[in-house]
């Protein structure tokens, strides 16, 4: 990947650039900087109506096939997208589950029915979907999923638990990875279902998190149906559909997600001038230290994305998420010794503010989308090819 910018690049910049200084305006002034990680409680719907209006506008989807709905734009200017997006301080979106995950796992593994479906209402916003994956035992260990389906009168008839469900209860759909094949175990004889989430055998229950705010959730599926022809793939074919998914889930909106951890880091200097901590040099070390990490990370993400634009998947994804997971973290904690003893203590009815908030909830950083001890465990056996852990 050529990550020199050409003028037909830098012009794509300017058109982004301005038609979102254009559009954040009027009813959608107010969404800027809604959002995001321990945010997604404010306000959900007006955020989808300007997902809906980026929809309208033709920017969503932007690296998906024309044939499919979307705009066939390369990686490079897909990655100039995001970084302005988030430079322009836009509210975060709604959609990325089914943007950036279903739909392209649609596209590759779906059916010509499934895809003439579902794929129109992941461009236009319409509906939205969460991920059940993980279990209460079976979170970083995907393989040991125990929710299961059998077949009844031309439906899957599911019955099981998924938790940590992230925005499920703003979700019509949800694409679950659960097991067929009775008396199957491991990797086997497991089946990635479409299931309607608005069905009285699906009940939604969040789960309020140190933030105070509840964007996971626990899903029970207790009778819940689906029908037999929204099973992606071929039934028990669902691990390598899984992992496909996963494989589309650090793409290019992780440039995005860089320079909303550049503004944090930004805000962080800034409280370090204003309450005299800058003048410490054991702080200012560790705030160029993390910038320095910032870049590191900017620049590993475009590797990444290289090798995938050659159709190749080195051990650079395999670290992504182990490098950004334990940068963030480390923020949250600079950003509270950078404040002091004020970092300790939330106003009204623990209501947070931005740097407290992301504090707290970048203690998940190293838990979610695979814990650190998963991800070493992946790079050692996978990459390195050391011998396996030994299991019970």
């Amino acid at each position: 990947m050529d990550l020199r910018y050409t003028p037909e690049d830098e012009q794509f910049r300017a058109d982004v650039r301005e038609w979102l200084a254009d559009h954040l305006a009027g009813e959608f002034a107010a969404l800027k900087g809604l959002g995001g990680s321990g945010r997604e409680h404010e306000a959900p719907e007006e955020r989808q109506a300007w997902n809906q209006h980026l929809a309208a506008h033709g920017w969503t989807c932007l690296g998906w096939p024309v044939e499919h709905g979307g705009r066939g734009l390369s990686l490079l200017q897909q990655v100039i997208f995001h970084e302005e997006y988030a430079r322009s301080n836009a509210p975060a979106r709604v959609n990325h589950l089914g943007e950036e995950l279903l739909g392209p796992t649609l596209i590759a593994h779906g059916t010509d029915e499934q895809r003439r479906r579902f794929l129109p209402g992941i461009v236009g916003v319409t509906e939205l979907w969460c991920q059940g994956y993980s279990e209460p035992g079976a979170g970083s260990d995907l393989a040991g999923v125990r929710t299961r389906a059998r077949l009844e009168g031309g439906e899957w008839v599911i019955d099981g638990q998924k938790i940590w469900t992230s925005l499920a209860q703003h979700a019509q759909w949800c694409f679950a990875v659960v097991r067929t094949e009775a008396g199957s175990r491991r990797h086997a004889g497991l089946s990635y279902l479409l299931v309607p989430m608005d069905q009285a055998g699906v009940e939604v229950r969040p789960i309020r998190q140190l933030t105070g705010t509840s964007e996971f959730n626990e899903v029970f599926f207790d009778g819940a149906r689906t029908a037999e022809s929204l099973v992606v793939g071929a039934p028990g074919d669902g691990w390598r559909v899984a992992m496909a998914t996963l494989g589309f889930e650090r793409g290019v909106s992780t440039i995005g997600q860089q320079v909303g951890f550049a503004r944090e880091l930004s805000g962080i200097v800034a409280t370090a001038k204003e309450n005299g901590r800058y003048d410490d040099p054991v702080v200012r070390d560790r705030l160029a230290r993390a910038s320095v990490g910032l870049e590191v990370l900017r620049v590993h993400a475009l590797r990444t994305l290289s090798a995938y634009e050659a159709g190749s998947q080195g051990p650079e994804a395999s670290v992504s998420k182990l490098l950004w997971a334990r940068w963030h973290r480390e923020l949250g904690e600079l950003a509270m010794d950078v404040r002091g003893g004020s970092a300790l203590t939330a106003s009204g009815s623990y209501d947070l503010d931005a740097q407290q908030t992301l504090f707290l909830f970048s203690r998940a950083d190293t838990i979610y989308g695979g814990s650190d001890e998963i991800q070493r465990n992946i790079i050692a056996e996978r990459v390195l090819g050391l011998p396996k852990e030994p299991r019970l």
